[in-house]
C-alpha cells in the first residue's frame, strides 16, 4: 500500500498560530509532536515510510524535510501552488506513474486530522482492501455524534460487504435542521476527505470524469519525461480547474463505496474544534495550570504569558510574539476574516 498525505495548506483558520511560514499541519496542537507528524506515525506497521508520498507546496519543502528527516527526498510531490484537491491528487498520481505499479492500493490522507484510535483506523484501511481490488474508490465515513452543519455527508446505500456501504449520493454542508435530519433518518455520515482506490481505478476516472485534468497531467509527464523539454509545469498547472477530489471525481463514479468509521476523528478545522477534543476542567476550560479562571466556563487558552480570565465564558484566547486573538469560541471559525483584512491590508509580517 501506498500512503499520500496531502500537506499543503495555509491553516489560515489557526492564526495567530498557523502562519504562512509554518501552517497548520507543522504545529504541535494535539501533542508533543506536529500534525504532520503525527499522521505518518499512525500509518506505522501499515505502510513503510518509503512508501509514504507528501504532496506540498514548493514554499514548505523544507518543513517538511524538517519534520520528516527520514522521508526520502524523492517522496516529496511539489504542487507549483494550491488549487483544489482533484488535481493535488491527479499531480500526484502523475508523478507515481510508473513508480508504482497499476495495482498498487493508495491510501490519501489529509496532513492535519487527529485520529484517537490508531488500531480500529488500520483496521479500517484493510477493510478498504477488498473492494479497492475490486475496482472501488472507497471513502471513510464519520459516524456523526451531533448534527454538524460543517461537514459534507454522505448518505450509504446498499450493503456491498459487511460493514461496506454502496454510496447514495454526496451531500453538501447542510443547514442545522437538515442535519439533524440526516442524523434522525440514519445512515449518513460525515465525510472525512479519506480515501482508499487502486492507482488503475482512479487513474481511469479521471479520464472518464475530469478529462481537461487528464490531458494537462499527460503534458506534464511529457515535460518530466523529456526534463522539462522547455515547458513550465507551473504553467501548465496554472491551467487546472480548482475542483474538489468529491465533485470532480467521487460524485460522478459509478463504483464507489463508503465504511462507516468511529475512531475519534476530528478535522480540526477551527480553534473551536480543537478545544471540543482537548482536556478540560470540571467548568470545561481547557486552560494549563499555570493560568487562572474564575467564574468563567467554556474557555480555551494558547499562551505562553500568564492569563487570567473572571467572569467570562466560551471565549478563545490565543497569544504569540506579534499577536492577540480573543474570540467567541462559536465563531472561531471567523478567524479567516482578520486574515483576509491582514492579507488585504499588506501586513505580511503578521501572515
Amino acid at each position: 500500500m501506498i500512503a499520500l498525505i496531502m500537506a499543503g495548506g495555509s491553516g489560515t483558520r489557526f492564526w495567530p498560530l498557523s502562519r504562512q511560514s509554518r501552517p497548520k499541519q507543522f504545529l504541535r496542537i494535539a501533542g508533543d509532536k506536529s500534525m504532520l507528524q503525527l499522521t505518518v506515525e499512525r500509518l506505522q506497521g501499515a505502510v513503510e515510510l518509503k512508501d509514504i508520498y507528501i504532496v506540498t507546496a514548493q514554499s514548505q519543502v523544507a518543513l517538511v524535510r524538517e519534520h520528516l528527516p527520514q522521508l526520502p527526498q524523492d517522496n516529496i510531490i511539489i504542487e507549483p501552488f494550491g488549487m483544489n484537491t482533484a488535481p493535488c491528487i491527479g499531480l500526484s498520481l502523475a508523478y507515481l506513474h510508473g513508480r508504482i505499479s497499476p495495482d498498487e492500493s493508495i491510501i490519501v490522507l489529509p496532513s492535519d486530522h487527529v485520529i484517537k484510535d490508531t488500531e480500529l483506523f488500520l483496521q479500517s484501511l484493510k477493510q478498504a482492501e477488498a473492494p479497492a481490488k475490486e475496482g472501488y474508490l472507497v471513502t471513510f465515513g464519520i459516524v456523526p455524534d451531533y448534527p454538524a452543519t460543517g461537514y459534507g455527508y454522505i448518505e450509504a446505500g446498499e450493503a456491498v460487504s459487511e460493514g461496506i456501504f454502496s454510496v447514495k449520493r454526496f451531500k453538501e454542508k447542510p443547514d442545522a435542521d437538515t442535519a439533524a435530519t440526516f442524523l434522525k433518518q440514519g445512515g449518513f455520515y460525515w465525510n472525512s476527505g479519506m480515501f482508499y482506490w487502486k492507482y488503475s481505478s482512479v487513474w481511469a476516472a479521471f479520464e472518464q470524469h475530469l478529462p481537461q485534468v487528464t490531458a494537462l497531467l499527460e503534458e506534464i509527464l511529457f515535460a518530466w519525461k523529456h526534463h522539462n523539454a522547455g515547458v513550465s509545469i507551473t504553467d501548465i498547472y496554472s491551467r487546472m480547474p480548482r475542483v474538489p477530489i468529491d465533485i470532480g471525481i467521487m460524485e460522478p463514479a459509478e463504483k464507489r463505496a463508503v465504511i462507516p468509521v468511529d475512531y475519534g476523528w476530528s478535522d480540526v478545522g477551527s480553534w473551536k474544534a480543537l478545544a471540543d477534543i482537548s482536556p478540560s476542567d470540571e467548568n470545561d476550560n481547557c486552560i494549563p495550570q499555570k493560568h487562572f479562571a474564575l467564574d468563567s466556563r467554556g474557555n480555551y487558552v494558547n499562551s505562553d504569558k500568564f492569563v487570567a480570565l473572571i467572569g467570562v465564558d466560551n471565549l478563545v484566547v490565543i497569544e504569540t510574539d506579534d499577536a492577540i486573538l480573543v474570540v467567541d469560541r462559536e465563531r472561531s471559525e471567523e478567524v479567516k476574516k482578520a486574515v483576509d483584512t491582514l492579507t488585504a491590508d499588506k501586513l505580511d509580517n503578521l501572515l
